[in-house]
């Protein structure tokens, strides 16, 4: 029973995508615009959540300002669902130009071609899943690590798509190996770094307030003494266009940049501050409904007393 249950799912979707394919972009933009003045005005999706983490982030603007930065927001989202789906049949080897533009790529693509291990990291923020795609067409595939669904029919969908240029997933439990074997290999490591790591995670400051980062990154990155990339799929004017660039380079060997990046702390820190950076240039871009500052630290020690 669950099987049919999970199969009448992606089913659902797949229909569901061949609808927005169906249709252009043009109109996918529309229907976002729509989608996201309700979500913001008429059904309130996570309103307390994004209102809060805007009102510690941009405490300088105006309700009415952060407002606007949540409508781009949703409509950011919603838009985002569009581009995926129609992304595979509209980029391609030939024209991947008219789509993205790449900002001084000539250090990224002199890390990517060195033999040794590479770390990207960035965060919920513009098209990080369009990112990979055009990694993989430029000829660097790349490894990220994502949770595998509950459903092996939508899993599998999704694994196609990321797959399809040479973008391969990790699955986040159980993973630690495979990860370990790619960095070995002089393979290059793709990571969405701004995910909630629980209590004993490293605490950083991330717009002037603390949150819990996965030490799992400069720990990978110190060990196997691999070069770190911080970089961003930004969305530039219409629907499917994106600027790749990155906002800055840490490297283990760099003697000059030790004191800001050496040790699990300092490079967390580093990640940290330069994702807010760049989500500072577009913050209507960010996903502002993850409840990225939550701290359980404070309800243990109310329970403790």
């Amino acid at each position: 029973m669950r099987n049919v249950i999970y199969y009448l799912q992606y089913v659902m979707v797949r229909l569901f995508v061949c609808f927005i394919q169906a249709v252009s972009l043009e109109t996918c933009e529309r229907v976002a615009e729509f989608l996201a003045w309700v979500s913001t005005h008429i059904i309130p999706l996570r309103r307390r959540v994004v209102d809060d983490n805007l009102r510690h982030a941009f405490p300088e603007l105006s309700d009415e300002a952060r407002r606007g930065i949540a409508l781009g927001m949703w409509k950011h989202l919603y838009l985002l669902v569009a581009e995926v789906a129609h992304a595979p049949r509209k980029i391609h080897e030939t024209n991947w130009r008219d789509y993205v533009t790449v900002h001084d790529g000539e250090a990224m693509v002199r890390r990517l071609l060195d033999d040794r291990p590479f770390l990207i990291v960035s965060g919920h923020f513009g098209n990080f899943e369009l990112a990979g795609f055009i990694l993989g067409i430029l000829g660097f595939p790349t490894y990220s690590v994502a949770r595998t669904l509950d459903n092996p029919y939508l899993n599998s969908f999704i694994a196609r798509f990321r797959g399809a240029t040479g973008q391969h997933i990790i699955p986040n439990k159980g993973g630690y190996d495979e990860i370990i074997a790619v960095l070995a290999r002089g393979g290059t490591m793709a990571l969405l770094a701004d995910q909630y790591a629980g209590s004993k995670g490293c605490w950083v400051q991330f717009f002037g307030r603390p949150v819990s980062a996965h030490k799992a990154i400069a720990l990978l990155a110190l060990d196997a003494d691999a070069p770190v990339a911080a970089g961003y799929t930004k969305r530039l004017d219409g629907p499917l266009k994106y600027q790749m660039a990155v906002w800055d380079f840490a490297d283990p060997r760099d003697e000059s940049a030790k004191a800001a990046t050496q040790g699990i702390g300092p490079l967390t820190q580093w990640y940290t501050s330069a994702i807010e950076g760049f989500v500072r240039e577009a913050p209507d871009q960010y996903w502002w409904l993850h409840d990225r500052w939550k701290d359980r630290r404070k309800q243990k020690k109310k329970k403790a007393a």
